[in-house]
């Protein structure tokens, strides 16, 4: 019997060479709409699918194949049954359903897209053939991508794919119908109140459509397994790309995606480095390679082996300052690296990775996993819109210290809680973070910063419950401290500042990281 097989593409790469092999071994061809005329075109004898139906097309083209005698075809066993019911409807049936869809998501990304225009790109027909022959993989190959067509074909040429072939083809299909379910549904939960749907970010569901682009060696820990995941299947590490260096790790991954939220919180040059998820060090200056300096002294020990972000393109005089300072580094994450910086490391440093990210790669929303489910949260981007900072002190702060404030309050809100950062100017000069007890974090970030404490500011990414913390602070030489403000020992607090000559800042925001 003649085998049959129905090509209705939106991706059209591939589509002829693959169809000539298909005629070439005999198959009769049914094509609809803009396939069928481009495989016309080029000389193939093609089936139109309303020759099959015998129903024209309608609707402007949204019914097409949507008729028992196309999914009849591709929906029966091997049966008897089944085979009796085909033909008693003068029915054949169909081997084989090369699809894919219209990508949702650029028709839903374009500038002043309306809500009807989105709508009318939402492909019925297509859907319905692809989860017809995947349901059906048992005797139906489903193809939905154009990278599998010389597979199919050679296995065809070698009397058809085996039926695990199929159940992997189905499993494809399957997970691109969803894929474009999703997109449909995330543009539909994202349209505003107005446009009939649900307002605000959090949706009542959330879709994952996750692609594996990396399986990475081990987890935390080399008996924990893992992988890499992304919502484009042709993106590279956080977005961005490998320049050099070996395969990225699960930690090294943590510890660039913190580093690098870290330095692109910062409109100046900016240097982050982070060990263990938690930057040691940070700092700003004219340019990346000014701040390299100041940023490493606020920790060089622990900055060893680490990951180092910057906000700017890496140039020989960040490799010089580099090199200068004879540190290993696991990582470097920048927006760019000069041709001649990139030769500097493959000579120098060919096992430290390189990645480039784009400045405009952000985070829709924060995920985590926990017992049972998953926690989703927006990114904390700052201080939110009309928060207000009060002197509560009866000093103001002089102009350097404000400027050491800002920095150093920016740089708390990367610091695991509870966080504490000691600045001078615009560079850490000791970090606390991580610890249960606030206290114990200052004097965890006085013990880091040794003599450099004395003249620095204190930044606490939340509210001192007693005045240990600013006595503690005080007692090493800090000058100025900012906090949210608002516990129930505020006046406390706000005493023991004047009481020791403090200028204290509350800004009414936390900025809590755990």
């Amino acid at each position: 019997m003649k085998k049959r097989a129905i090509l209705s593409v939106y991706d059209k790469h591939g589509i002829v060479p693959f169809a000539q092999g298909l005629d070439a071994l005999g198959w009769e061809l049914i094509g609809s709409g803009g396939t069928a005329g481009q495989l016309r075109t080029a000389g193939l004898p093609v089936r139109d699918a309303a020759d099959v139906t015998g129903a024209p097309e309608m609707l402007g083209g949204r019914v097409k194949t949507l008729h028992p005698a196309i999914h009849g075809g591709i929906l029966a066993t091997d049966s008897a049954a089944d085979q009796a019911d085909l033909a008693a409807q003068n029915f054949c049936p169909i081997d084989l359903v090369v699809c894919n869809l219209y990508p949702f998501q650029k028709t839903a990304a374009r500038p002043g897209i309306t809500l009807a225009d989105a709508v009318e790109q939402i492909d019925i027909g297509g859907v319905a053939l692809l989860r017809a022959a995947a349901k059906n993989f048992a005797r139906v190959t489903a193809v939905c991508d154009p990278d599998d067509y010389d597979q199919v074909l050679a296995a065809l040429k070698k009397g058809g794919a085996t039926k695990n072939a199929r159940r992997q083809l189905a499993v494809k299909a399957f997970a691109h119908t969803r894929d474009y379910d999703t997109a449909i549904t995330a543009y539909l939960l994202g349209l505003d109140e107005e446009n009939g749907a649900a307002p605000g970010v959090m949706p009542p569901t959330l879709s994952l459509n996750l692609t594996r682009v990396q399986s990475l060696r081990y987890g935390e820990n080399p008996h924990q397994q893992a992988a890499l995941y992304a919502a484009d299947a042709d993106a590279g590490p956080l977005a961005g790309r490998l320049l050099q260096g070996k395969s990225l790790s699960y930690n090294n991954l943590l510890d660039l995606d913190a580093a690098w939220q870290a330095a692109m919180s910062y409109p100046a040059p900016t240097v982050v480095i982070v060990k263990h998820l938690s930057p040691c060090a940070i700092a700003s200056a004219a340019d990346v390679a000014a701040a390299f300096a100041p940023a490493l002294a606020s920790d060089p020990v622990s900055a060893f082996g680490g990951v180092i972000a910057v906000n700017r393109p890496v140039d020989t005089d960040f490799t010089a300052a580099l090199a200068a300072a004879k540190l290993f580094v696991e990582a470097v994450i920048a927006p760019d690296f000069s041709l001649a910086a990139q030769e500097w490391f493959a000579a120098k440093k060919k096992n430290c990775r390189l990645v480039t990210v784009p400045l405009e790669a952000a985070k829709p929303l924060e995920l985590r996993a926990i017992q049972g489910g998953f926690l989703a949260q927006t990114p904390d981007l700052g201080d939110p819109a009309g928060t207000e900072w009060r002197v509560v002190s009866q000093r103001q702060p002089t102009e350097a210290e404000w400027m050491a404030l800002k920095f150093g309050w920016t740089a708390a809100q990367h610091v695991k809680s509870n966080a504490i950062v000691f600045a001078k100017g615009t560079a850490t000069v000791g970090i606390g973070g991580g610890l249960p007890s606030r206290v114990d974090a200052v004097k965890l970030a006085a013990a880091k910063a040794g003599s450099a404490a004395q003249g620095a500011v204190m930044a606490s990414d939340a509210f001192f419950p007693f005045p240990d913390g600013v006595e503690a602070a005080a007692a090493v030489g800090v000058t100025a401290v900012i906090e949210p403000g608002g516990s129930i020992r505020d006046d406390l607090v706000i005493e023991a500042a004047n009481r020791l000559g403090l200028a204290l800042v509350f800004t009414g925001a936390r900025h809590f990281r755990h």
